[in-house]
C-alpha cells in the first residue's frame, strides 16, 4: 500500500485494503469504478500511454489556476503509472503488473485487449485468481458489441432518456454523465461478488458491464408495464404519474421545494399540518390508487398551500410533522448543507498542482469499522508513481531509465 502524503495523518485502512487493482481505460466508467474501489482503500494503479494521458485530466466546465478540477476528484486515492501495452515490451512488464493484481477495470472498446495480445485467456494464466472488470457500451457480446458508446447514446438506447423531461419536449439529459456513473457503479458491485466467488472457490472471472445495460436495471416497473399491459411509459416532468402528492412546489418567495407524502401515513399528516385534516378521509384522495387518479386535483391543493407560505417555514411545518420535504439545492447550498458536512461528505482533496486542499464528495457508503477516506487527489502529472510501482516489481533504476529510453514506460 502507499504511504499518505507528507504531514497527513496515518493511513486508515479501508474494507478493500489488501486488494490491489489495475486501472486501463479512459473517462469514465471505468475511472469512476476505479475511483469507487480506491476510496474503498484498495490500492489501485492507473495506467497512462508513455507520452499521453487520460483525457479525463483536461475535462471540467472551468479551469483553476490553468487546470481543469474533474481530475481531482476522479483520480483520487489512485497511484498512476505509464505503461505502453502496445509493445511486446510493455505487454512483459502489465504481465508481472498482473502476477500481483486482484482485479484489472478496464473500459476499452470489446476487442482492443485481444488485439494487444492481453485477452482473458493469457491474463488467467498468468494469474487464474484475477478479476476482469470490462466496462464498455454494448458489452463483450452480441450485434453491437463492436461498436464505441458514450453514456449520452447508452441513455437513450436503455430508454431512460425517453422518460426524462415533459411530454412534447426534447428528452433532456442530466448534466452529468449519469450512465457512465451507473455503469461504474454497477462494475464495482459485480467486482466485490466476483471477490467473494474467488474467496470460496480460489478462481477468477469476467464482469462484463454494458454501459446500457446498467442504464436500463433503473428502469424499475418501465419494462414489465409494456410486457402485460402495452404500456409505454411516458415523461412525466416533475413528477411520478400515479404516485401523489409527491412533487416540486413554489413557495412565497419563489423557491422549489420538493414535498413527497403519497404514502398513506405521511399523506395523513400532510394534510393535519396544512390545517385541512378532511381531505385524508376525502374519497378522491383516500387511498393510493384514488390519489394517482386525482392527482392533478391534489397537486393544485398542495401547491396553494406551499404557494401561501415561504420555503422555511413549510420546511419547519412539515418537518415538524414528519412529512418529507426538501430543497433543490444549488451546488453552493449543497456545500452549505450541515448534514453533508456532519456526515463527512464534503471532503477535502489536497491538490499537488495547486498546492491546496480542493472540496469534492466524500466517501459512500459510510463503514463503520473500515471507513475509507479521501487520501490524496488525483497525481498531477502522468507517470507520477513510475518509481514507487516499477521498484515494487524490483525494476532497478537503471532498469527504469532503458524502459524509458525505450518509450515503454
Amino acid at each position: 500500500m502507499t504511504e499518505p502524503r507528507s504531514g497527513a495523518e496515518p493511513v486508515r485502512p479501508g474494507p478493500l485494503a489488501d486488494v490491489r487493482v489495475l486501472e486501463l481505460g479512459t473517462i469514465v466508467a471505468g475511472p469512476f469504478a476505479g475511483r469507487l474501489l480506491a476510496d474503498y482503500g484498495a490500492d489501485v494503479v492507473k495506467i497512462e500511454p508513455p507520452g499521453g494521458q487520460d483525457p479525463m485530466r483536461d475535462w471540467g466546465q472551468e479551469s483553476y489556476r490553468g487546470h481543469r478540477l474533474w481530475w481531482t476528484v476522479h483520480a483520487r486515492n489512485k497511484r498512476c503509472i505509464t505503461l505502453d501495452l502496445r509493445s511486446e515490451r510493455g505487454q512483459e512488464v502489465f504481465l508481472q503488473l498482473v502476477e500481483g493484481a486482484d482485479v484489472i477495470v478496464e473500459n476499452f472498446r470489446p476487442g482492443t485487449l485481444e488485439r494487444w495480445n492481453l485477452g482473458w485467456d493469457r491474463l488467467s494464466a498468468v494469474n487464474p485468481r484475477l478479476v476482469l472488470a470490462r466496462v464498455s457500451g454494448y458489452g463483450q457480446t452480441g450485434p453491437y458489441a463492436d461498436k464505441a458508446g458514450y453514456a449520452s447514446v447508452a441513455e437513450a438506447l436503455s430508454g431512460l432518456r425517453y422518460i426524462n423531461g415533459y411530454p412534447g419536449q426534447a428528452p433532456p439529459r442530466q448534466a452529468i454523465s449519469l450512465g457512465d456513473s451507473l455503469a461504474g457503479m454497477v462494475a464495482v458491485q459485480g467486482v466485490l461478488a466476483a471477490l467473494h466467488h474467488r474467496s470460496v472457490t480460489g478462481q477468477g472471472q469476467v464482469v462484463d458491464v454494458a454501459l446500457t445495460e446498467a442504464c436500463l436495471s433503473v428502469l424499475e416497473s418501465i419494462i414489465p408495464e409494456y410486457d402485460k399491459l402495452g404500456r409505454v411509459r411516458q415523461p412525466g416532468g416533475t413528477r411520478l404519474e400515479g404516485i401523489a402528492p409527491s412533487n416540486v412546489y413554489r413557495t412565497a418567495d419563489e423557491l422549489w421545494l420538493v414535498v413527497a407524502a403519497n404514502q398513506d401515513t405521511v399523506y395523513r399528516r400532510l394534510c393535519t399540518a396544512m390545517g385541512r385534516p378532511e381531505l385524508a378521509d376525502d374519497p378522491r384522495f383516500a387511498d393510493h390508487r384514488a390519489r394517482g387518479e386525482n392527482q392533478d386535483e391534489l397537486d393544485g391543493i398542495v401547491g396553494d398551500w406551499v404557494g401561501s407560505l415561504p420555503a422555511d417555514e413549510v420546511r419547519r411545518i412539515l418537518d415538524e410533522a414528519g412529512v418529507i420535504c426538501g430543497p433543490i439545492n444549488t451546488a453552493a447550498e449543497v456545500v452549505a448543507d450541515p448534514q453533508f458536512r456532519a456526515r463527512g461528505m464534503l471532503a477535502p482533496h489536497f491538490d499537488e498542482r495547486f498546492g491546496e486542499d480542493v472540496l469534492g464528495p466524500g466517501v459512500v457508503p459510510v463503514f463503520s469499522d473500515t471507513p475509507g477516506e479521501v487520501r490524496w487527489a488525483g497525481p498531477p502529472v502522468p507517470g507520477h508513481h513510475n518509481g514507487e510501482v516499477y521498484a515494487e516489481l524490483g525494476l532497478s533504476d537503471a532498469d527504469m531509465a532503458a524502459l524509458t529510453d525505450e518509450k515503454v514506460i
